[in-house]
């Protein structure tokens, strides 16, 4: 496979930064990768309109951007999460013989991080690693509820409100209205909008700092819901959702 050049010079490039050199001149990085200074510059400055690199405005010597410190911290909680949360998916799968999803916010989507398959039902869309739209799925609406208004505006700018089934939500105005249940709720629902046939319910889970940092769902058949197995599976869910939160340092309150 080739190696795109362009790229494998940026990362050189982030990988001169150490404990050692934690500031760095375009004189530095040139000698060290021989390279043109204008070739760095080029480099520098497309690292640094992503956020990879910064620039001292005083000295301008070049350091290791704040980019990366969410990155790495995203990759970090995202494997202690997984660790944390597979024996609770994993319970309440066997609890409910249903399907459970383990979803995380990347941008303007949920990406499955974790999944544990019921005996109940196969959900076909679903497998790690797979993106998800944020307003036709349960999860994504609980990714999302508790950010604000402005928060919540700015993730929509440019989102493309795709219907894979007759029941998705299909504008703005629509899923807005949607987030509000959500918020009033608790949980959220995704009620044949991602696939026809399956029926979903979920819940975020949160860290120590209160960030809810990914959701939960159940997945069932959409023929056998009522309002008595809705009340129980959103209880149960709500448990799981409780029990990985406390484990990441988020204190609540039992049901």
């Amino acid at each position: 496979m080739p190696i795109i050049q362009s790229v494998e010079r940026a990362l050189k490039i982030l990988d001169l930064f150490d404990e050692r050199d934690r500031e760095l001149t375009i004189t530095d990085i040139s000698k060290r990768l021989n390279l043109h200074k204008s070739t760095v510059h080029s480099l520098l400055k497309t690292l640094q309109q992503k956020h990879y690199i910064s620039q001292d405005e005083e000295n301008g010597k070049y350091s290791l951007g704040l980019k990366l410190l969410e990155r790495g911290s995203m990759v970090v909680s995202h494997r202690d999460l997984r660790n944390i949360g597979r024996k609770h998916l994993e319970w309440l799968s066997e609890s409910t013989n249903l399907t459970i999803h383990l979803v995380i916010l990347d941008g303007q989507e949920g990406v499955y991080v974790d999944k544990v398959e019921g005996k109940g039902v196969t959900v076909l869309y679903s497998r790690i690693g797979r993106r998800v739209p944020i307003h036709t799925s349960a999860v994504g609406k609980s990714l999302v509820a508790t950010k604000s208004d402005l928060e919540l505006n700015l993730l929509l700018e440019g989102y493309q409100f795709t219907r894979p089934t007759e029941k998705s939500i299909s504008s703005k105005e629509e899923f807005l209205l949607e987030i509000e249940k959500v918020r009033q709720a608790g949980y959220s629902v995704d009620n044949e909008e991602n696939e026809p046939g399956i029926y979903c319910l979920a819940v975020p889970i949160k860290n120590y700092s209160r960030e809810v940092i990914a959701a939960i769902s159940i997945s069932m058949p959409s023929s056998k819901i009522n309002e008595e197995t809705i009340g129980h599976y959103i209880e149960i869910l709500k448990e799981c959702s409780n029990r990985i939160s406390y484990e990441l340092g988020y204190e609540y309150q039992k049901i």
